[in-house]
C-alpha cells in the first residue's frame, strides 16, 4: 500500500476530531483522519442517543464553522436553568431572558451530531478519510511525524492532531503522564419523558450521591445525567422501567409533574484525567485525550470545542509549517488558564455537592439563594454556563467569543 504524506493527521473521528476538520476546511491545508470504526457503526460510541449541552459559546463557535444552521435543526434550546440541592432550601435560576441570548445553551443527541459532522467530512475537499484503522506506532522525526497503521499503511505528517478520546492511543505511546482521579461515582443516562412540558428549561438537582441533570429535548424528553455512588448503578440498571422512575423520582422531585417513561439505560464511570503535557514534538492533544471532566457542569464537550476553536485558529495561520514548535506553545499557553480553571471549578462543584455533611448542606442552600439574588453574581454564574470568557478565541473571523 502506498504511504501517505499530508499536513494534519488528526486521530479519531468522532465529535471534537471531526468538528476540528470542519473547522479547517477553508485551510490550504491537507488533512487525514484516522478512525478506527465506520460512521455507521453501533461500536462508534462518540455517535450514540445521548444528550450533548452545547453552551452558547459553542453555538458560535459551530456558527463560525458554519455548521449551526445544520446542527440548529436537530437541537432544543435551554431557555432557563433552575438548580437546587435536594432537602436544603434555595435554588438558583438563570435565564436567557435575563442574559440577553437567544438561549443558554442546546441540546443534541450525539447520534444527530455524528450525523451533521460526518455529511460535512464526506463534503470536505481537503480531507481523506481513512476508516477503519488504527494507529500502532509512532515515529518522530525533526520535520515530522510518522504514524503506522494497523494494515501497516505508514502516513507522514507535519502534525498530529490527537482526538482519541480518555484512553488515548496516542498519548500512550509518547508516554505521556496524566493526572487521573477516580471521582467513585458512575452516571447513569437515559431519555426521560415527563408529564409537564419542559418549557426549555434545565434542571440541575443536587443529591447526597451526586446530582442529577435533566436536559430539555425534542417531543418533550428530556435527557438524564443521573450520578451515583460507583456500585449502586447495577441495581438502577436491573430495574424494570417504572421502578427506576420511581426512584428517580423521589430523588428529583415533582417540578416536572410524574415522570412517565423511561429509554434505554446506560452508564459509565466518572474519572477526572488532565494530561500533564498536551503538546509534545509535533503533537497536540486535544478533547478527552487531554482532559476529561465530570459531567455535573456540562463542560466536557464545550472544552473541548474551546480547544478546537483556539487550536484553528492558529493553525489557519501558521504558514508553511503547521507543527512549529513555536505554533504549538502558543496553544498551549492560549488555553492552560481555561482548562485548569474548568477542571478545577467542576471539581470543587462535585466536592461541595456529594457530600452529606449537614452543615455544609445548609451552606449550599445559602449560596444558591444568594446568587439568585445578585444580580452580578447570577451573570457571572450565567457567562461560566454558557461558556464566555474574554479569553476565547476568535477563529480568524472577528466572532468574539
Amino acid at each position: 500500500m502506498a504511504n501517505i504524506d499530508v499536513d494534519i493527521i488528526i486521530v479519531g473521528g468522532g465529535m471534537v476530531g471531526a468538528s476540528l476538520a470542519c473547522a479547517l476546511k477553508n485551510t490550504s491545508l491537507n488533512i487525514a483522519i484516522i478512525e478506527a470504526f465506520e460512521p455507521s457503526s453501533k461500536q462508534q460510541a462518540s455517535y450514540d442517543d445521548r444528550g450533548i449541552a452545547l453552551a452558547y459559546g459553542s453555538q458560535r463557535i459551530f456558527e463560525s464553522i458554519g455548521l449551526w444552521e445544520q446542527l440548529a435543526v436537530h437541537s432544543t434550546a435551554i431557555d432557563d436553568i433552575h438548580v437546587s440541592d435536594r432537602g436544603h432550601f434555595g435554588v438558583t435560576r438563570l435565564s436567557a431572558q435575563d442574559e440577553n441570548v437567544p438561549a443558554l445553551g442546546h441540546v443534541i443527541t450525539a447520534r444527530s451530531m455524528g450525523q451533521v459532522l460526518n455529511q460535512a467530512l464526506s463534503q470536505q475537499h481537503n480531507l481523506d478519510i481513512i476508516c477503519p484503522a488504527s494507529v500502532v506506532n509512532l515515529k518522530q522525526h525533526d520535520d515530522s511525524v510518522e504514524l503506522i497503521l494497523n494494515d501497516d499503511r505508514h502516513i507522514t505528517a507535519q502534525l498530529i492532531v490527537a482526538a482519541d478520546g480518555a484512553q488515548s492511543t496516542i498519548r500512550q505511546l509518547l508516554n505521556l503522564g496524566a493526572l487521573e482521579h477516580d471521582y467513585g461515582q458512575t452516571a447513569v443516562t437515559a431519555n426521560i419523558t415527563p408529564e409537564r412540558a419542559h418549557n426549555g428549561r434545565a434542571f440541575e438537582r443536587f443529591t447526597d450521591s451526586g446530582p442529577i441533570a435533566l436536559l430539555p429535548m425534542s417531543d418533550n424528553r428530556c435527557s438524564l445525567v443521573w450520578t451515583v455512588k460507583t456500585g449502586d448503578e447495577k441495581a438502577l440498571l436491573q430495574l424494570s422501567d417504572s421502578a427506576f422512575l420511581e426512584q428517580l423520582q423521589d430523588r428529583f422531585g415533582y417540578r416536572l409533574g410524574k415522570l412517565t417513561q423511561s429509554g434505554q439505560r446506560n452508564s459509565y464511570p466518572l474519572k477526572l484525567m488532565q494530561a500533564d503535557q498536551p503538546i509534545q514534538h509535533r503533537t497536540v492533544l486535544i478533547g478527552n485525550a487531554a482532559h476529561s471532566l465530570h459531567p455535573i457542569a456540562g463542560q466536557g464537550f464545550n472544552l473541548g470545542l474551546r480547544d478546537i476553536a483556539a487550536l484553528a485558529d492558529l493553525l489557519a495561520a501558521s504558514g508553511d509549517d503547521c507543527g512549529d514548535p513555536r505554533l504549538l506553545h502558543d496553544y498551549a499557553q492560549w488555553r492552560q488558564d481555561d482548562q485548569d480553571l474548568t477542571i478545577d471549578n467542576t471539581s470543587s462543584l462535585v466536592t461541595l455537592f456529594s457530600n452529606s455533611n449537614p452543615v455544609l448542606g445548609h451552606l449550599r442552600g445559602a449560596a444558591l439563594t444568594l446568587i439568585d439574588i445578585l444580580p452580578s453574581a447570577k451573570h457571572a454564574l450565567a457567562q461560566k454556563s454558557m461558556g464566555l470568557s474574554r479569553k476565547q478565541p476568535r477563529l480568524g473571523r472577528g466572532i468574539p467569543l
